[in-house]
């Protein structure tokens, strides 16, 4: 009897060992980034703002009228954790529209709806090597090997969102720009009247890739769900919002939606990395190791996988169109925060 109450002790203290190791781990694997204090996270963010407010760098875009309009001194950063902390510096409540931003999220709808293997069948993930809105680019691969993040692709990716009609398909795609931001946006009109009287090119675009098989709904109307979705508005904060929401593995951390899937985020950044800034794509990523992607709307967001996202609105933008400051900015709180995924301390 007493041999086996020995043993009952023993297994009992193995068993509160093997607990306290188990969540010991887990603490250990959970444990925050050491540097992505609250002190530390306010002071790059502030600095950031502080540093590039003056700078005169860069111009609105000009090719859509209404871009040209916008007030180029709006400047706003938004970092915000995977647990839903949300930190602001300067300008967070101006709204401008999301343009080429709502590729990324669109894309991701796309992914999350028919899986990743229809993007690479249906549009292609490769980087084209040419200007974001190039005909030659589709008629050189016959509409294949595009990705989702330059117009062509982009333009598939909305004819590809599942809905028996055009508005079924709009509504679908506000919805989740929507949930990713954590709050309902908006169509901003004015621009998207802009952009609609003037999109003779993104129709070409589309009818080439419809002669290529390469399109999934009408022509027309697809690309102008297109011109709708690059019309939505966002503010600083709603940027870094949805950032952090493909930060946190899909799910929302404001919010604590899910949005989409683990499976899709891990689709979907790649290609922000390798096509997100233009035809700058290779020069950022090279800089600050994060993916990315820009909006002529003078909207760029980033993403440290696990950790945070950060948005930025700054209009004026440089030759190949990325936001200027919003650059600047974010480069200097990754590098501050030693956010970059490749920055390796040797043990």
């Amino acid at each position: 009897m007493k041999t086996h109450s020995n043993k009952m002790r023993v297994c009992t203290a193995l068993a509160v060992l093997l607990l306290i190791f188990a969540i010991s781990a887990a603490a250990l694997a959970q444990a925050p980034d050491k540097m992505l204090t609250k002190a530390n996270i306010e002071a790059a963010i502030n600095e950031a703002y502080t540093k590039f407010k003056d700078v005169k760098e860069g111009e609105n875009a000009s090719y859509i009228k209404e871009l040209a309009t916008v007030d180029p001194n709006i400047f706003g950063i938004a970092l915000v954790t995977t647990d839903g902390q949300v930190y602001t510096a300067g300008d967070i409540r101006s709204m401008v529209s999301i343009q080429s931003v709502s590729k990324v999220f669109t894309m991701a709808k796309v992914i999350e709806e028919q899986g990743h293997q229809a993007v690479m069948d249906k549009i292609g993930v490769d980087a084209t090597g040419e200007v974001f809105n190039s005909i030659t680019a589709i008629e050189r691969m016959r509409g294949k090997e595009i990705n989702p993040l330059v117009n062509p692709g982009a333009i598939a990716s909305t004819s590809l969102v599942a809905g028996a009609d055009s508005s079924a398909k709009w509504k679908s795609i506000l919805q989740v720009h929507s949930d990713f931001a954590g709050r309902p946006l908006a169509l901003n009109m004015p621009v998207y009247i802009s952009e609609a009287g003037d999109n003779l090119r993104n129709q070409a675009i589309a009818h080439l890739l419809l002669a290529y098989g390469r399109m999934y709904f009408d022509p027309v109307q697809a690309t102008d769900i297109y011109t709708k979705q690059c019309a939505i508005n966002v503010s600083a904060k709603d940027a870094g919002i949805m950032a952090a929401t493909l930060a946190n593995g899909g799910v929302n951390p404001v919010t604590k939606k899910k949005v989409v899937s683990p499976e899709t985020v891990m689709y979907t950044l790649p290609v922000m990395s390798t096509a997100g800034l233009y035809d700058d794509s290779g020069i950022w990523f090279y800089n600050a190791g994060v993916p990315a992607k820009s909006g002529v709307g003078g909207c760029l967001i980033a993403v440290v996988p696990g950790k945070f996202g950060i948005g930025v609105v700054s209009p004026p933008l440089d030759k190949a169109g990325n936001s200027v400051k919003g650059q600047l900015a974010i480069k200097y709180v990754i590098e501050k925060l030693k956010a970059n995924p490749y920055w390796i301390q040797p043990k």
